[in-house]
């Protein structure tokens, strides 16, 4: 029941605001965040200016709620993405320089991809990612990569859908998508074919510490056909070299 806020910390109740926004309810009406963050309307109205005014929120024009790049800046500062950028920052760039096309770095974040940092390419391919974008994990290649190595209630929980297709490609079935899932394992790489946008392939390969998969390094194309394997051979060579600076 919203405004059950009596005998709470102002820290409380500004957390209650932040922790409103989950994969599920990426916009928030101020009578949402209210409810979902227990909050009365007047007191929510209140915390919820002052976010906006420091920047960790952002209102749309539609009167709506979501999170501000503030908080994404602050996440950057927490030690797994600063430590991946840092280190994969000089691979990532040794992977442009000797393909000139679009390189990604991305972690999984609850059931969607992240992406940390974005170069892109010289060749006219659509790309729908940038910096702190947000994207399925089931349509795109870095994706794919963090879901095959998810915990099996991540992986469960996304191939139960819904699956939105994306593109006329966009594989929406869970069993297939399984099989392709178990397939990046045993491979060590995964691709995709326009399932994001038209025109757009991609590969990508995990970057593994000691305890696990801990990112993606990713590149997109116009087309795999030809050039696959010499683009996954210079992914994994990349993807190596930043899992050893992270050891």
């Amino acid at each position: 029941m919203a405004g059950g806020s009596a005998g709470r910390t102002v820290a409380s109740r500004v957390l209650g605001l932040i922790g409103a926004f989950d994969a599920g309810h990426r916009r928030l009406t101020l009578s949402e965040l209210a409810a979902r963050a227990d909050l009365s309307l007047p007191t929510a109205h209140r915390l919820v200016a002052e976010l906006v005014d420091w920047g960790a929120l952002v209102r749309d024009e539609d009167g709506t709620y979501a999170v501000g790049r503030r908080l994404w800046d602050a996440g950057l500062l927490a030690p797994v993405a600063t430590d991946l950028r840092s280190v994969a920052a000089p691979f990532l760039h040794d992977l442009y320089g000797a393909t000139l096309e679009t390189v990604h770095l991305a972690v999984r974040e609850d059931d969607h991809v992240l992406y940390l940092e974005t170069l892109r390419g010289t060749r006219n391919v659509p790309i729908v990612s940038s910096v702190g974008s947000r994207l399925p994990m089931y349509s795109t290649g870095v994706g794919k990569v963090l879901l095959a190595h998810a915990p099996e209630d991540v992986r469960n929980r996304v191939l139960s859908g819904p699956l939105k297709p994306f593109t006329r490609h966009t594989i929406t079935t869970p069993g297939l998508l399984r099989r392709q899932l178990d397939r990046v394992i045993t491979e060590g790489y995964a691709t995709t074919v326009e399932e994001m946008t038209l025109g757009a392939c991609s590969a990508a390969v995990p970057i593994t510490t000691s305890t696990g998969v801990v990112g993606a390094l990713g590149i997109v194309v116009s087309d795999l056909r030809r050039n696959r394997l010499r683009l996954v051979s210079a992914l994994k060579v990349a993807a190596q070299g930043a899992s050893r600076g992270l050891q």
